[in-house]
């Protein structure tokens, strides 16, 4: 084991001891170690004293320049995952994704240079930062919603659950994750109100249902609790909690049945949509979405058409109000 991987081990160590999110573990460890195996294969660099700026701005370079797929972290995948086959094989990589390594990279250097001190100087602080490509969101329209609301067979305990979870995760803009993890002690029909206690950031927040939700909710909580015994509000047939993957797939053959690209994340995209179209404000929307602060929130959800604008600002023109 090279110096660099020990550090890398080392500093997964010390990731998971701060109980970060699996996700971002493995972004870390991937990131990390195909720039470890760059620094050895391309400036026979293995020691973390050795990494100077200079190696960190070749990197950059050769990230636009090799290609999408073209290494593995472990090069015997490339016979399972057969990455060559891909449609996608060797386009350029993006912006965004050449940011999030960076990112890693730095998380990682500040680690050894203001953590373990194994470093006197930090090889990033020079290094410019990638600004991220911004993709717009894909937004659905009212009459596409309304098709795919209708689409599910609610005939079925499996139908009935996925149309239930549908319409709560666009009312309320949870993440798939946090429904599916739901108690029904979690929900307080009095307030309209659910408690979120696996937030992503780990920091219990509240979400907000509508009158219409409320009685959707009663009726499949009474339907579930004749046929399913369950501590979960939305389980499986056998009362186990629902995997994000199986509904998923579930909802993105109903998309298909209709001729809509969708996935649960679209949901929340669309209630943030919505929110600020009826006229909700962005602080209360940051709020509920679980975010950090209210330009995060208006960074992410700032895709409206055209006519969505001119419709909003027909609502209100300061002209018009002031002449009314």
């Amino acid at each position: 084991m090279t110096d660099v991987e020990f550090q890398i081990d080392n500093f997964m160590l010390y990731c998971t001891s701060k109980n970060l999110a699996k996700k971002t573990l493995a972004s870390y460890e991937q990131s990390l170690k195909l720039f470890a195996q760059y620094l050895q294969r391309e400036h026979n660099v293995d020691e973390v004293k050795r990494i100077q700026s200079g190696h960190i701005r070749h990197y950059i370079k050769y990230l636009r320049e090799r290609g999408k797929y073209t290494v593995a972290v472990k090069e015997s995948t490339k016979g399972i995952n057969y990455p060559d086959h891909r449609t996608d094989y060797r386009k350029p990589i993006s912006s965004t994704t050449i940011a999030n390594y960076i990112r890693n990279i730095k998380v990682f250097f500040n680690y050894l240079h203001k953590v373990e001190r194994e470093i006197s100087k930090n090889p990033m602080e020079t290094i410019e930062t990638i600004k991220p490509e911004r993709k717009v969101k894909q937004t659905l329209t009212n009459q596409e919603i309304k098709q795919l609301l209708h689409a599910f067979d609610v005939s079925t305990l499996h139908g009935y659950r996925n149309a239930t979870i549908t319409r709560l995760l666009f009312d309320t803009g949870m993440r798939v994750n946090e429904c599916l993890s739901l108690l029904p002690e979690h929900i307080d029909f009095i307030h309209r109100s659910i408690l979120i206690t696996n937030a992503k950031n780990k920091q219990e927040r509240f979400v907000y249902f509508s009158p219409t939700m409320t009685n959707e909710l009663k009726r499949w909580l009474q339907y579930k609790d004749r046929y399913v015994q369950s501590n979960f509000v939305f389980p499986t047939t056998k009362g186990t909690k629902l995997e994000v993957r199986n509904f998923e797939y579930a909802l993105r053959q109903v998309g298909q049945k209709i001729g809509v690209h969708i996935h649960p994340h679209l949901l929340r995209n669309n209630f943030a949509k919505y929110y600020i179209l009826n006229g909700g404000d962005w602080f209360t929307l940051s709020r509920i979405l679980g975010h950090s602060s209210v330009e995060v929130t208006q960074k992410a959800y700032l895709d409206f058409t055209d006519e969505e604008i001119s419709k909003k600002y027909q609502k209100h023109s300061p002209l018009q109000h002031l002449e009314g």
